[in-house]
This record gives structure tokens, sequence and C-alpha cells, in this order.
């Protein structure tokens, strides 16, 4: 019997979801929906759970290795170069679409006014915001939003053992990329046995990230009943504009902007690639965490695209952490989506100021789910928008189904960089990128 293809299993997965939820739905809170539910969460959580397990090990080891495989600090400094480049142009060029778009749709306005029924919705924080959602507003994070150090502190932990502990990819890549770089200033022989070492150790992850796999469509399918069920119509129905914003925005960036990038930059086939990152791409979305699909990700573009292994560990794990496309245009729109309804006029000075901070923010977010919900924060509170918490808690009842798309979109800018960064290298990529 032929094997069904993991993309396949998952797009399964996702649809079977759709359909149960909708018929747990019907039974409504019957203690019996109850425990399925709760049952059919702890899945979803321990696949998330396995697939964050083995990031930090996966994203040392890559990089060490992939450094390791450069030709001294010149070969770490030209496709340093290269990567941080290719994200900078993607990722400023999501942040200008969303603000164009945002600009153009005003989904805050109605004939050129205030929505008021949003501006409602705004001053109460919704029914539907769940108690965890609230609480990333209590615990300490507002405080810390207003500081713009705390990115670059990030940067370099202060025992690195901690930050690996509570997943602070940020201060662990520029870790790994200084042990890396210290590692080419030995003589070759003395580094050999460290070396092995570091390559095994990566061998032996992206073995775990198969078998982790395998249950994907289990996970995604515990994870997706909940996320439906869960999902309020009424507030989606009020913001159905911001909603609909940010869907075309990304949706123009992904198969727009970064697919031209592609063509000319890379000389590369963009519907090849596209096909090459399907089961990464469904991951993204599902999971909704650009780290925990890193795993998926790496194993896509060295298996399906022909990236070397040596490019792979080193321009993915950076861009997992440093390029978020999907993300910066989404806080661009979000901000000015909340500026609109408040009223504010936002001069061009004060848009480049939502660009910048949309460009700087997005490097310091954690790739796990809503994690830019803060960085949204962040940049209200420097623009001078009042009830940015309430506007905060009042987007965060619509926020899964976009947070799952802008990671998609986040997970496949950084597998652009990926196959572009191998071409510009001299590698041969699969045949099929060439047609």
């Amino acid at each position: 019997m032929k094997k069904i293809a993991p993309h396949w299993q998952i797009i399964i997965a996702l649809i079977a979801a759709v359909v149960v939820a909708s018929l747990l739905k019907l039974v409504d809170t019957s203690p019996a929906v109850t425990s399925t539910l709760k049952v059919l969460g702890l899945i979803g959580d321990l696949f998330i759970q396995a697939l964050k397990m083995i990031i930090v090990p996966l994203v040392v080891s890559s990089i060490i290795a992939g450094l390791a495989g450069l030709a001294g600090f010149d070969g770490f400094k030209r496709m340093g170069l290269k990567t941080l480049g290719f994200y900078l142009v993607s990722t400023l060029s999501a942040v200008v679409l969303g603000l164009f778009i945002v600009n153009t749709i005003q989904p805050g306005l109605i004939d050129g006014q205030p929505n008021t029924e949003l501006l409602e919705v705004f001053n109460n924080a919704p029914s539907e915001t769940s108690d965890a959602d609230k609480a990333r507003f209590t615990d300490g994070q507002q405080s810390q939003a207003a500081d713009w150090t705390a990115i670059f502190k990030r940067m370099l932990p202060s025992n690195i053992v901690k930050a690996a502990a509570e997943g602070q990819l940020l201060g662990i890549l520029v870790f790994s990329l200084m042990f890396g770089i210290a590692m080419t200033q030995f003589p070759s022989k003395q580094m050999e046995p460290m070396k092995d070492f570091f390559q095994s150790l990566n061998d032996v992850m992206i073995k775990i990230t198969h078998w982790i796999m395998l249950c994907a469509p289990f996970g995604i399918f515990g994870m997706m009943v909940n996320t439906v069920y869960n999902s309020g119509a009424d507030v989606f129905l009020l913001l159905a504009p911001y909603f609909i914003t940010v869907l075309i925005a990304l949706a123009l960036h992904m198969f727009v902007v970064l697919p031209l990038l592609l063509k000319f930059i890379g000389k590369i086939s963009p519907i090849a690639h596209l096909k090459a990152m399907k089961t990464a791409l469904l991951t993204a979305f599902s999971t909704s965490s650009s780290s925990a699909t890193l795993p998926v990700t790496m194993r896509c573009v060295q298996d399906n695209a022909g990236v070397s292994k040596k490019t792979a560990s080193f321009t993915l794990p950076l861009g997992a952490t440093v390029n978020m496309d999907g993300t910066a245009l989404y806080e661009c729109i979000a901000v000015m989506f909340v500026a609109q309804v408040m009223g504010l006029e936002m001069g061009f000075a004060a848009q480049m100021l939502v660009v910048i901070s949309a460009l700087l923010t997005s490097i310091g977010v954690a790739g796990v789910p809503s994690a830019s919900m803060v960085a949204i924060l962040i940049i209200m509170n420097n623009c001078g928008i009042p009830g940015a918490e309430k506007a905060i808690l009042a987007l965060f009842a619509v926020d899964r189904l976009l947070d799952m798309s802008r990671t998609a979109v986040n997970v496949f800018g950084d597998s652009c960089a990926a196959v572009v960064i191998a071409k510009h290298e001299g590698e041969e990529l699969h045949p099929t990128y060439t047609k």
C-alpha cells in the first residue's frame, strides 16, 4: 500500500479537526465533550512539547556544525552578510507592504470615521478572551514592553544554561555563533573531535525529528480541535475588516513578494519551492510556532530543496530568530488599525516610527504562539497610542488564525533565504528548481 505523503496527512488531520470540533459544538458542554477536549488538548500539547524539546540541541549543534564546515571566519562573514542582507530586504518589504495595505483598506474606519463599535470592543475586554491571554499582560510583561534594551540584553544572557532552559533562542543563537567562530580560530586537527561531536549530535537530533514528525497528524488534530471549538464568532464578525486586511497582506507577501525575490535574486522557481516546503508550511500553520517548526523546515529544505546541511544549519536557525516577515507585517497593520479605531492621525513621521519599530521588535519576538502581541504593545506605547492593553486583549480574540497564517509566512521567508543563499554559494539544488 502506498504511503500517504506527510503534507496530505496533515491536511487530513486539519479537515478532521474542523469536522470533529463542529460536532462537539452541537453537543455543547457536556462532561463527555469536556473530557474529549482535555484528552485531545493533551495530545496536541505533547506534540508541541516534543518539538520544543529538541529545539535547543538542534539549533546549537546545527549552527556550530555548520560554522565548522565553513572556510574559517571569512566563510562565515560571506554567508552571514548574504543571509542578513536577504532578511533585511524581505522584512522591510513586508512592513512597507503592510503599511500600504492598511492605509489603502483602512479597516478601522467607516466612511472615513473611526468605527465606534470597534472602539467599544477595545474599551471592554471581550468575554471570549481567555484568562491565559489576559495573564500575558499582568505578569510583568507590560513593564518589559517599555524597555527596548531587553531585546539586546537577551542577545547576551548572563547564564546560557538558564537561557536554554527558558527557550531564549536569541541568546542561544549568539552563543552558538561565537562558539562556532571561536572553533575556526584553532588548528583543524585540534578541533576535529569537537567537530565530530557536534556533527554527530546534529545527526541524532535530525533522526529524533523524523520520529516526532511521524506523530504530527495526531498532535495537529488534537490542537486544532480545541482551537476551532474555542473560537468566538461574534468578535470575528466585528473584527472582520481587520482580519481580512491582515490575511490579504500576508497572502500578497507570501505569494507575490517572496516569489519575486526567489525569481529575480535567486533565479529559482517559486512553484518548485512552494511544493518543497508543503510539510513545513502546514506544520507552521498548525503549531503557530516558527521555533517548533524549525526541525521540519530544516528537513524540508535539505531533503526536498537540496540545500546543503552547512547552509541550512546556518541560515534557518538564524532566520527563526531574527527573520519574521509575517510578524513584522502584522505588527505594522495591528498598530495602524488600533490608531484608526482610536481616531488618531498618524502622519508620515509617526508611520515611519511604526515601520522602524516593527523591524526592530520582530527581531526580538520569540517564535511561539502570539508572542508578537507583546511587541505590538511595545510599539503602541512608544507611539503614544492610549488604551493599548485593552486593544491588545480585543485583538487576542481573533489572533489564533492570524498567528497561524503569519507563522507560515515567517517560515516560508526563512526557507526562501536558505535556497537563495545556497544558490549564490554555488550549490546544486533539486532539478525542479531550475525548470
